[in-house]
């Protein structure tokens, strides 16, 4: 195997956001320094670089020198701290209605609900979500 460098095309004041993110975590849940196989700045790379290239996990670890494992955990570890920084849907709500937005739109939020009629000319239902293997409806 033959290693190499490449550049990431993200700015690096974002990768040392997420950086401070992930030794901030860290320190809440007492991990001793020292005791990762990757630093925080390494670890916010393979996120980035995963969310990035949209690649797979694999790959990115072990271009980092880790496991498939540890880089699975690394990233999903990365993930739920970047979720921590997002507001909640009553948050946002509750902004809009301040801020007197008429529209909100939940983008890729399915809202199941029971079966209403109605099929398409293909057959299918126009309320049943194959991604979600459920009915319901986005609802704007």
């Amino acid at each position: 195997m033959v290693r190499y460098s490449a550049m990431l095309d993200v700015p690096r004041p974002v990768v040392e956001y997420l950086s401070r993110l992930l030794a901030a975590h860290r320190r809440a849940i007492g991990t001793p320094k020292g005791s990762r196989a990757l630093g925080p700045f390494r670890q916010a790379v393979l996120i980035l670089r995963w969310f990035r290239e949209k690649r797979c996990v694999h790959c990115a670890a072990v271009d980092a020198g880790i496991s498939q494992a540890t880089g699975y955990r690394y990233l999903h570890e990365g993930i739920d701290v970047l979720a921590g920084q997002a507001p909640d849907l009553h948050e946002v709500l509750q902004q809009c209605r301040r801020e007197g937005t008429s529209h909100v739109v939940l983008d890729g939020t399915l809202i199941e609900c029971d079966r209403l009629a109605g099929a398409r000319e293909t057959g299918t239902d126009w309320w049943y979500s194959a991604k979600h293997k459920a009915f319901g409806g986005n609802i704007q």
